[in-house]
């Protein structure tokens, strides 16, 4: 099993509140060890969306990095 497949598996099941709070925790913590798990949330997100949904993503993802350059 590999670490998508397996992290998949580990949130089967569980609905709204328990992965929202999975995400929050995870960034909260600014720990490292969670950040292959929001990869694969995000590649599902990804994987499912259409062209419109990915270029917000991405326009949000470009905000947020020219905020952090004026840090």
């Amino acid at each position: 099993m590999n670490i998508k497949e397996h992290i998949i598996n580990n949130f089967k099941g569980d609905d709204y509140k328990a992965l929202k709070e999975a995400i929050d925790e995870s960034i909260e913590s600014n720990d490292e060890i969670t950040l292959p798990g929001l990869g694969v949330f995000f590649t599902l997100i990804w994987e499912e969306s259409d062209q419109e949904l990915k270029n917000t993503l991405i326009e949000l993802i470009k905000q947020r990095i020219s905020k952090e350059d004026t840090k």
